[in-house]
């Protein structure tokens, strides 16, 4: 049964800085595609970053130059630096298999606001 538990969101000041950890259980890690996604008030859940196993990388054009996104294949998990923050960033995000599957982790809550 596969697991997914993100980690890492807070509340910050506009500009600030946070580090998403995501560790996925129950699954073979290496061998598949992940990304980052997004819930902000209002709108459906979106994608923010995507790697595949091969380490190529796709930002949404709202985080390019801000986000990166990295695996760890030993650990089993994905991480989402995020630099610059604003607060249209707040928000609920999840880490998934891309393209997800229909299970979903809990979320990490980001909140930026001043």
């Amino acid at each position: 049964q596969v697991q997914i538990v993100e980690s890492g969101g807070d509340l910050v000041h506009p500009g600030g800085s946070l580090r998403l950890s995501c560790v996925f259980s129950g699954t073979i890690f290496d061998t598949y595609s992940v990304a980052w996604y997004r819930q902000v008030p209002g709108k459906v859940r979106e994608l923010v970053a995507g790697m595949t196993s091969r380490y190529e990388i796709k930002y949404e054009d709202f985080v390019k130059g801000r986000f990166t996104i990295s695996r760890d294949n030993d650990k089993d998990t994905v991480y989402l630096q995020m630099n610059n923050l604003q607060p249209e960033d707040t928000g609920t995000y999840y880490c998934n298999k891309r393209p997800p599957m229909r299970y979903w982790g809990q979320g990490t809550l980001i909140t930026v606001s001043s």
